[in-house]
């Protein structure tokens, strides 16, 4: 999406003929193949330890850090590995975004007038909303699990669910509420006419 805004912003002419169909399933790919890699090490070190507890994880979805804290071999290798993929992808990430968004800004504020550089701010915006919604949950949950020991149970799980569903909640609130129809209607909720 950063790559997207970048293009359609500062490059608008080049946008719909550099971002064509091949190009958006090619990087949909590399981003698929790129998950794929990362995980691969995870599933084959699972595969080889020994579980002498219950096999039952308290998630509703197979969190790799409930996985590892059922093991009873030594798991000091794939918790690391954990580590590293956790700042990895989040590092590459965040350095993609903020050197298109470094873009974006030169592009925004050399625009002549006020209105112009308006529109794109709220479009990035709203692309910015949209991935703190997505990154800061799933980094919490995924360091809490990670450094604090002593966390309840029911907070794992509750954090678990916040960076399962708190992004696809959020999303269409985000993206909707720029429109002018939809904000008003929501404002219009939350004050009285009286006042």
């Amino acid at each position: 999406m950063a790559f997207d805004r970048y293009m359609a912003i500062c490059n608008r002419l080049r946008h719909s003929s550099t971002l064509t169909n091949p190009v958006v399933a090619k990087t949909g790919l590399a981003v698929v193949l790129r998950s794929s890699m990362l995980i691969l090490p995870d599933l084959l070190l699972a595969r080889h330890w020994s579980y002498c507890r219950t096999n039952i994880i308290s998630h509703t979805h197979c969190e790799h850090m409930a996985v590892v804290k059922l093991a009873c071999t030594d798991t000091h290798i794939s918790g690391y590995y954990g580590l590293f993929v956790i700042f990895c992808v989040l590092g590459l990430d965040v350095f993609f975004i903020t050197v298109s968004y470094t873009q974006i800004l030169r592009a925004i504020f050399s625009l002549p007038t006020k209105d112009a550089r308006l529109k794109p701010f709220g479009t990035c915006g709203s692309h910015l909303c949209a991935i703190l919604a997505f990154y800061i949950p799933g980094l919490f949950s995924s360091l809490m699990s990670w450094f604090v020991q002593n966390v309840a149970l029911n907070l794992q799980v509750l954090m678990a669910y916040i960076y399962l569903l708190l992004p696809p909640v959020l999303n269409p609130v985000i993206y909707r509420v720029r429109t002018k129809e939809i904000r008003d209607r929501l404002l219009g909720l939350f004050t009285h006419k009286g006042t």
